[in-house]
């Protein structure tokens, strides 16, 4: 799909996302606690599919995002191009972000691939809003499992980030949280080492917020699927 203009382009994909949508769709977003104000109501499987035939395009996904609509902001994670992403433009993005499903797609699907990934969890981490510090830490998960590159080092000076931020106790935050810590630790067995110890302190922190995140991390590092993958991943290392 090659139209003469951004423009056009633009309008096309609203135009086909329209046609995708439906009422059912919409109405049922907010049993998954996402706001439907500015949605359409399309299947994420529709929009994947659609990213597909239209292709990477940088500057669409731009214009796409400058929308506000919700599915349009999906595309655009999709079609996005990592190489192209500048640090500004991940700070833009961060401080529209109003609702979890685009934050974790946003940094799943495409952040987690730019090389400003690493520098944006420590400053996202300071943020204030509810969704731009969610950000850190679900920008963090998407690294642990995407980024092979990466040495243990770098998830180790995020542990920091985490215990400090166990206490804050909104829910899409904490929820962050736990997902960064539980894939940090299951990365490798080195990291499960780190990973444990803080999950243990936090267990029996005085606040609440950080005694469930830590006794949460203890279940599922003590859990039957960790164990198998760390054994596994150990394996590997003396092959």
């Amino acid at each position: 799909m090659k139209p003469a203009t951004i423009e056009a382009q633009h309008k096309e994909v609203i135009s086909k996302l329209k046609k995708l949508s439906s009422k059912a769709t919409r109405d049922g977003m907010a049993r998954y606690g996402l706001p439907s104000e500015n949605a359409l109501g399309v299947p994420v499987g529709k929009m994947q599919k659609l990213a597909k035939e239209i292709g990477k395009n940088h500057e669409l996904a731009l214009v796409l995002w400058q929308t506000g609509i919700y599915e349009a902001r999906m595309l655009a994670s999709f079609l996005d191009e990592p190489d192209k992403v500048t640090a500004q433009q991940m700070d833009r993005w961060c401080r529209d972000f109003d609702n979890w499903g685009i934050v974790d797609t946003v940094c799943f699907k495409l952040f987690d691939q730019t090389p400003h990934a690493w520098k944006k969890v420590q400053q996202w981490s300071r943020r204030r809003d509810e969704f731009q510090k969610r950000a850190a830490f679900a920008l963090l998960a998407s690294l642990s499992v995407h980024d092979k590159k990466a040495t243990d080092d770098h998830f180790l000076q995020c542990l920091p980030l985490i215990e400090a931020a166990a206490t804050d106790d909104r829910n899409f935050v904490r929820k962050g949280v736990s997902w960064a810590l539980r894939t940090c630790g299951r990365r490798n067995r080195e990291l499960n080492v780190a990973c444990v110890e803080l999950a243990e302190r936090l267990a029996t922190s005085s606040h609440a917020t950080a005694r469930w995140l830590g006794k949460e991390a203890l279940r599922e590092f003590g859990g039957r699927v960790v164990r198998q993958k760390l054994s596994k991943t150990k394996a590997k290392e003396k092959s």
